[in-house]
């Protein structure tokens, strides 16, 4: 949601950018719900308004899309890119927002011409860079060009802007992001003076003031950092998507029997999807709306 209020900024002339980026998992991964707002309500209105919307695939190196749900349904696949929940509730590691968000978007961004620049082999950094070069192997790090030296190449950063509002400060980082990109935050002035400060009421109402309807939460519609609502509204309105998201769990942990390793969840309660969730018509009184959420902000991106 806090996407679309940045399109909605830059329509209005308040945030300078004009192409919009959408990094998809995957048609058969993704909230239908958010790949219809993008289609049938955003990219109209961004068109009307000088704006371009792209939405971007996974493409592997043979040409062909690989979609999240793909990857975790692969016959003979160990892979578990989800933030699957173990026994204790605790999420586990996940690599799908950097494979399908972050790296897709930052491909995308090369192949419009940017770049981190390089350095000359008198400013290169001649050890494990930690921030370009996490785990690789021991070798001068080029992506440190000196201002005015002309043997180095100046950078060609890519302004990637990621709406985290005002009420969720804290997930606002650079952390995670491709080396010839910079990220700002538009919506919170990090990054980029703007000006701004807005909660996620005031993007709402700011969606609602342009005529808009309010989006969707976007995320894939299996993700473990659903909150229990969330699945219990998936189970009434979407009970196909739901049916889906307990076959991959069981898929899942088929697996992990199979090699001698204890089972994972979608939920934080430590049994399957069809029992935590066992009731479509009410949140049962041991839910609450604090489990884990997801603090990349790329959901959108």
């Amino acid at each position: 949601m806090q996407s679309t209020a940045l399109g909605v900024l830059a329509a209005r002339g308040r945030i300078d950018f004009d192409t919009l980026v959408m990094a998809n998992v995957g048609d058969d991964s993704e909230d239908p719900r958010t790949l219809d707002y993008v289609r049938d309500v955003f990219t109209p209105y961004a068109r009307d308004h000088g704006l371009t919307v792209h939405v971007l695939d996974r493409t592997k190196r043979d040409g062909t899309v690989e979609t999240l749900w793909g990857r975790l349904m692969r016959e003979g696949s160990r892979s578990l890119p989800i933030p699957v929940r173990m026994d204790n509730g605790a999420p586990g590691t996940r690599s799908c927002t950097s494979d399908f968000k972050i790296k897709v978007t930052g491909k995308w961004a090369k192949q419009q011409g940017a770049h981190g620049g390089r350095s000359c082999d008198e400013h290169a950094v001649p050890a494990v860079c930690s921030r370009h070069q996490r785990g690789q192997a021991k070798r001068p790090c080029r992506l440190h060009p000196a201002d005015g030296c002309p043997d180095c190449t100046p950078a060609n950063l890519a302004t990637v802007a990621i709406g985290i509002s005002r009420d969720e400060i804290m997930r606002a980082n650079n952390r995670r992001h491709e080396p010839h990109e910079q990220i700002v935050y538009p919506l919170v002035g990090i990054g980029e003076e703007t000006g701004l400060s807005l909660s996620r009421q005031e993007c709402m109402n700011l969606i609602r003031d342009e005529g808009l309807p309010v989006p969707p939460k976007s995320s894939c519609f299996f993700c473990p950092f659903h909150r229990p609502q969330a699945w219990v509204e998936l189970r009434r309105e979407r009970p196909d998507l739901f049916d889906r998201s307990v076959q991959l769990e069981r898929t899942l942990n088929k697996r992990r029997e199979e090699l001698g390793k204890d089972p994972v969840w979608l939920t934080r309660f430590a049994m399957p999807l069809d029992e935590a969730i066992a009731e479509p018509d009410a949140l049962l009184p041991m839910f609450d709306e604090q489990s884990g959420q997801c603090d990349s902000g790329w959901c959108w991106t």
